[in-house]
Order: structure tokens, then sequence, then C-alpha cells
């Protein structure tokens, strides 16, 4: 294993077991206090899931349903160690996470000699103004969870399996998992304003660059919503705004920090409280005034209305609900704290706007080297404007990525000013490499081009190192990029159609198609298997979704076969990859269409009611209560049914390969990237099991074997084939 691993990755693990050794034997006195502490974490919160937090978690997944679908829900453990095991695991987890800190702390001997510890003592208040900070963040972020997005998002999804006709019959494994981990994932997003801040506090980051690239943080947020939310508008809104509002508000923030950071030495924060007392006393008595008006003057009922009228079950108390003095004395104490915290946020304002007005009037702008500007941060006019020595001082490829990246800005303007003055600057360096002959003049979209073909030579170079022959890796990737270009300008319509059919397909099964299917189905079954012998159930709250997404997918992908190979043909018969007219394709798709069609009526009206019969009868005759998982079950009912005409096709689509040029030597000889084709195809559409990867994978090898025999009789053997000579039909 050690020859497979270069000097570096060797010395870093080495390193990298040193340390860990070092930070053993430095704690190994103290390893007794951190094994306690990981012991209280792991006992604790293994009696706290126990005594508390179930029933808290059970209580939150059914606060917005109503009575019938409470009744409908249930829990179940599909083991008989689920509970115990899965206490164990998320106890051992917090364990680790407690104890960790403790470990470090007895540890620091070794990580300081090791130059892992910072250097400068760092002031215990602002690690504690950190550790609040982290800690509060987190607690907001976790809490918008369980006070709006989990009720919600539960009743939602129990709705809609219901309402297709499967038990929202969860695994406590997978409904436990949902929970812990959109909860970890609100309380990570949460930690956005500290991150931002602290990334531009520490010039990491700029605080320019979070408010330019405010649209790919966007783009970003629905992307992470994706990941973790169920793929519905809904719940997409109530994880987005939440995280889109807190991004304005991490930007704040972080504006806040950096100015601070600017301007810190030329602003005296006593100072600037004694000469705005009167506003700070004025706005910490309207916040003493607005509690106590809250607590006497009706504020605990009108907001518990609202609650109410949301559907939440928590709700406000009196001030001498809340702390275990005199209902007077909480009063005062809570109107005080009020006011100290509009006090507080008064003077962080009036602070920072003393902050904004220095840092505008710090005199004049230094001196800037030319060879030392950022391209990259001026528009179109400043680049044309720009002194040559900034363009001068770039490469070729930082040219280029320059002007790539106004382009990704929809900015043309300012990537064509970018190259316009590098050329330039080249010409005043080197007279003679410009003036050569058959240069074009710069701007031009002859030069545009020229440059851009330089750039992706380079990156294929560099990519391949020089190898362009049809058979090595050069070669293809050449044929790919060649085919992908052809297909750029039709994208849209690629892109559009593949919206569409998935779009209409998940709407037709969200608003109950799957429910109509599943009765549908359930009345070609024998008469001897009753449809009420037929449970369905839902073991994860999304599963219902997810599958309904899979499949839309599928037909989507599917559905643009057809026109990625009528757009493809044109370029793979240049690269002598197909032969003949292109309306070939019309054909192809009424063959493989025609195969399609006949496996799936074949499939339903026969193989797949005799098949889930034959299960079901043979669990009924077991007296055992049957229970199918929706994804198991559909995926099942798919592979019977549509799965036969995908089988049926494959042998058609290779004698089809082959009446366009590919032959029958190149079909055998890739089985292998074949095979691996179908393994990711099955481990995209199917449900994550290594069973159900080896039941789609088998039968699908099997049939290419079986196209390959056929293709072993026509061709004779592969000496011919019978695509049509090169120069005819063309």
């Amino acid at each position: 294993m050690a020859s497979a691993l270069d000097d570096d990755t060797r010395r870093t693990i080495d390193k990298g077991r040193e340390t860990a050794g070092a930070m053993l034997r430095a704690a190994q006195k103290d390893l007794q206090k951190v094994f306690i502490v990981f012991l209280v974490g792991f006992i604790g919160t293994f009696y706290a899931l126990r005594l508390v937090v179930w029933d808290f978690l059970k209580a939150v997944t059914l606060q917005q349903m109503n009575a019938s679908t409470q009744g409908d829900v249930s829990i179940i453990a599909q083991t008989p160690f689920d509970v115990i095991l899965l206490q164990a695991k998320i106890g051992l987890v917090v364990g680790v996470l407690i104890s960790l800190p403790v470990f470090l702390y007895y540890s620091r001997d070794a990580l300081r000699a090791r130059g892992a510890w910072p250097s400068s003592p760092i002031p215990v208040w602002k690690l504690a103004l950190l550790l609040v900070g982290v800690v509060v963040l987190f607690t907001l972020g976790v809490a918008y969870g369980y006070l709006f997005f989990f009720p919600f998002t539960f009743a939602f999804l129990a709705e809609n399996a219901i309402g297709a006709g499967f038990a929202p019959t969860y695994s406590i494994v997978k409904w436990a998992q949902f929970i812990f981990l959109l909860t970890l994932s609100f309380g990570l997003a949460a930690q956005l304003p500290l991150a931002m801040s602290a990334l531009a506090y520490g010039d990491i980051v700029p605080y320019e660059t979070f408010r330019e690239k405010w649209r790919y943080a966007a783009v970003g947020i629905f992307a992470f919503g994706a990941l973790f939310t169920p793929p519905d508008p809904f719940t997409q809104i109530l994880w987005a705004m939440p995280m889109l509002l807190l991004y304005g508000f991490s930007l704040y923030v972080t504006r806040v920090v950096v100015t601070a950071k600017r301007g810190s030495e030329a602003v005296d924060v006593p100072s600037v409280a004694r000469a705005r007392w009167n506003l700070l006393a004025g706005l910490a008595v309207v916040g003493f005034v607005l509690v106590y008006a809250f607590y006497t003057r009706g504020g605990v009922a009108l907001a518990n209305e609202g609650l109410a009228a949301l559907g939440s079950d928590y709700r406000f108390l009196q001030a001498g609900g809340t702390l275990p003095v005199d209902p007077q004395v909480a009063l005062v104490v809570w109107s005080a704290l009020g006011a100290l915290l509009a006090g507080v946020l008064a003077l962080m304002y009036v602070v920072y706007a003393e902050l904004d007005r220095v840092t505008a009037g710090m005199g004049a702008v230094e001196a800037v080297d030319p060879a030392d500007i950022d391209v990259g941060e001026l528009d179109a006019a400043g680049v044309r404007s720009a002194p040559p020595e900034a363009f001068a001082a770039l490469s070729e490829d930082e040219a280029t990525r320059l002007a790539s990246d106004a382009v990704d800005d929809d900015d043309p303007e300012k990537a064509r000013a970018i190259l316009d003055r590098f050329d330039e600057a080249e010409e005043m360096d080197d007279a003679d490499a410009a003036g050569g002959a058959g240069a074009s003049p710069p701007g031009t979209a002859e030069d545009i081009g020229d440059r851009s073909s330089r750039a992706a030579g380079t990156f294929m170079e560099e990519l391949t190192g020089d190898e362009q022959d049809e058979d090595d890796v050069g070669g293809y990737f050449d044929d790919v990029v060649f085919v992908l270009n052809s297909l750029t300008s039709k994208s849209f319509r690629i892109a559009a159609v593949f919206g569409i059919v998935l779009a209409s397909t998940f709407g037709w099964l969200y608003t109950g198609g799957i429910g109509r299917v599943f009765d549908d189905f359930l009345s070609r079954l024998p008469s001897e298997v009753t449809p009420e012998e037929v449970n369905v159930v839902a073991l994860h709250p999304m599963e219902a979704l997810i599958f309904e997404v899979k499949f839309s997918t599928l037909i989507a992908v599917i559905a643009i076969l057809p026109m990625l190979a009528w757009y493809a043909w044109p370029s793979l018969r240049e690269r002598n990859v197909v032969r003949g007219r292109r309306r070939v394709i019309f054909g192809w798709a009424g063959a493989l269409t025609a195969g399609l069609l006949g496996g799936f009526a074949l499939g339903y009206s026969f193989i797949a009611p005799s098949i889930i019969s034959w299960l079901v009868a043979d669990a009924v005759r077991a007296n055992m209560i049957i229970a199918y998982r929706i994804t198991n079950f559909f995926w099942l009912i798919f592979f019977t049914t549509a799965g036969i005409g995908l089988l049926a096709d494959v042998p058609i689509l290779m004698v089809l390969l082959n009446t366009a040029g590919v032959s029958y030597r190149t079909m055998r000889s890739r089985w292998r990237e074949v095979t691996v084709a179908v393994m990711a195809f099955a481990a995209v559409f199917t449900p994550a099991d290594v069973v159900t990867l080896l039941l789609v994978t088998v039968p699908l090898m099997a049939a290419y074997a079986g196209g390959l025999g056929v293709l072993y009789v026509v061709t004779l053997g592969g000496r011919r084939d019978l695509a049509t000579p090169r120069g005819f039909g063309s």
C-alpha cells in the first residue's frame, strides 16, 4: 500500500500519526477526566432520548396534522435493536463532541510544540463572546426548524402519502435521521452571520465579494435546501426564504465588522457613548416601556392568539410564570432586560455610524502601483482606462480567466476590453510577435476566436499530454467535446423539453396519479388476492416524493433521447461514429417505442400481476402482514412492466447502431464501459441497495449479451456489418 502513495502523502500521514500519539501522551494523565465527560454526555443523551426527546419529536411531527391524519401516522421499529442502537449511536456522537474540547485542552502542550496552538493567548472574553454567538445562532436556527418548518413539513408529507393511498409508517431510524439531519442543517445555516463576518474580518473573503456575488449565494441556498428538504415548492420556500433574509442580515453584520476593523483606531467607543448619551438613554427607556406594556397591556394574550391562529401549541407566559420570583419583580427584571437590549442596539448603531463617517474621510487615497491594480474588480470603462502596466503583469492564462469570469457575470463588453488591453500590452512588450504575418486585428471576432482556440489547446495539451490518437483518452475527449459543442446551441430546447416532461410527470404523480396507478394495478390482480391484503407503506417521510422525482426524471431522460440523437447525428457522422442520414432516427424511435410499449403491455397485463400475486399469496399462506415499501413495490411494478420493454429494446438498439456504423467488434470490446454505465444508471434511478442494483444490472447485461449473439449471427461473426458502405446514401 505504501508504494501507491507519494512521499508527500506518506510524510503527511506520518506527521498526523505522530501528532495524534503526542496528543494522547500529553493528555494521558487527564484521559480519565476526558472519559468522564464523554460518559456523562453518552449516558445523559441516552436517557434524555428515552425520557423526553422521543415524545417531544413525536409531538412536533403530529403538531399540524388533523385528527384523521394523526391516526394514520405511526412510527415503528423494524428490528428489535433499532431503538436501543439508535440511542447508543446518538449518545456516542454527543459524548465525543462534548469531550473533544476537553481532550484538545489537555493536549495543548503537544499541539503548541508542533505549532498547531495559537502562539499568542486569546482573551477569555473574546472566546466567551464567540462561544455565546455560536450557541445563540445555533439555537435560533434549531428553534425555527422545530417551531415552523418541521410541523408544516411533516403534515404536508403525511397528507401527500395518505392521499396517494399509502400508510405513513415511518421507521424510527429513518425518521430520526431525517429530523436530526435537518436540525443540524438549520443550526449550521444559522452560523452564516458569524462565518461571513469572520471571513471578512480575517481578509480571507472580502466583504465586497459577499455583496457582489449575492446571486450565486441565492442559487447555493436553494441548491443546499434541495439536498435536505422535500422537493416541493412549499418546503423549499420555508427553507430558502429565511436563509435569504439571514444572508441579507449577514451582509449587514459583515459590513459593520469590516467598518469597525478599518476605523477602530480612529474611534473611541466611550467618547461616542458620552457624546450620544441622550439618544442611548431615550432608546433604553423605550425598550423598558415596550416590555412593560407587553406584559401589562394585553400583549401576551395577543401574541398567544397569533400563535394559536398559526396552529402552534407554544404560548407566552406571564412575567411571574417565567422567573421564580414575585410577579412584580419579574416584570421589572424583564423590562430592565428590554431596556438593556435596546441600549446595546442603540450603542451599536451610533458606533457604526461614527465608524462609517470616519472611514469615509480617512484622507487621500494612497498611490497605487499600476501593476498591482486588480483588473477583475474594474468595470468595462475602468478596464479601458487602466494603465498598460496592469495588463503587462498578466499572463495569457490570467487574462483568459478574467475574461471568462466577466462573461459568467453577463458582462461581455468587459471580457472584450480585457482581451483587447492584454493584446495591446503584448504588442508593446514584443512588437515582433504582435506584428507577425496573419495576425488578426485586436478586438475582431477572428481575434477572439483565435485566443479562445489557443486557450483551449493549452488546456487539452495539459490534460492529454499531446495524445490525440483516436484510441486514447485525448482522442475520445476530442470526440466528446466536438459532439457536445454541436448540442450547445440546442441546449435550450433540450432543457425546455426535459423540464416540461419532468414537471408534467411529477405534477401528475403528485396530484394523485400514483394513487390511481396503484388502484388500477390492484384491480388487475387475480381473484385469489384481495387488494386489502396489499399494504404499501412509507418508511421514510420523503419516500413517496423521492420516488416521484426519480420516476419523473427517468421519463424526462427517455423523452429527450431522440432529440439528443437528432442534434448530435451530424457531429457523430463527421467523426465517423455513425453513417447515413439522420432521418433514420424516426425509424429508430418507432422501433424502440414499439418494443417498449409491447413489453409494457405484456408486463402490465400478465407478468407483473402474476409475480406480485404469487408473492402476496405466499405471504398470506404464511399468515404474515404485508407491508411493502413504496420504493420497492413501485420499482418492482416498473421493472416487470416497462422493464420488459427496456430489455427488448437493448438488442433492437444494438442492431440499429450496427446499421448506423457501430461495428459488432466495437460493441463486444466495450462491454466493460457498458456495464459501468448500466450500474451508474441503476444507482441513480433505483433504490439504494445492492440487491436492487444487481436485479437491474444483471438482466440488462444479459440482454446486452443476447444482442451480441444476435449481431454475431447477422454479421457473420463480425465479418460484415449492416451499415451502408461509405459513399452510399449520404
